[in-house]
């Protein structure tokens, strides 16, 4: 699949831990018909969302609210660019399977991240 550059790419949710995963599993797949694929007792993922879409339940690592996830083919330009043009970041460049990204604030206090597979 083809990514687009500066476009939302995924939304991650948050669960609390494990058991929180999943009930989230067993209700987004009788409320949607989703299926899932497991990283883990604590992250889940899906693309049948119509974008990519996760369930975090690891502790000290989700967000408290659900996560807008931009791909960028570049992450340290576009770290430096969530910066230069006021963004906040609130947990660095990191490694995933998949990827890396990073988590920032925007001006209004909305905490989004980026991620590229390099």
């Amino acid at each position: 699949m083809t990514k687009s550059p500066n476009a939302i790419d995924y939304v991650e949710l948050p669960a609390a831990g494990p058991s929180g995963v999943a009930a989230a599993r067993a209700f987004y797949g009788a409320a949607f018909g989703w299926t899932f694929k497991d990283w883990g007792d604590d992250y889940i993922d899906t693309r049948d969302s119509g974008i990519g879409a996760g369930v975090n339940g690891e502790a000290g690592h989700r967000a408290t609210a659900p996560l807008v996830v931009i791909y960028a083919a570049g992450l340290e330009g576009a770290r430096e660019k969530v910066v230069a043009a006021g963004g906040t970041v609130t947990r660095d460049i990191f490694a995933f399977p998949g990827g890396r990204r990073f988590h920032f604030r925007d001006p209004a206090g909305n905490e989004l991240a980026v991620w590229s597979e390099r």
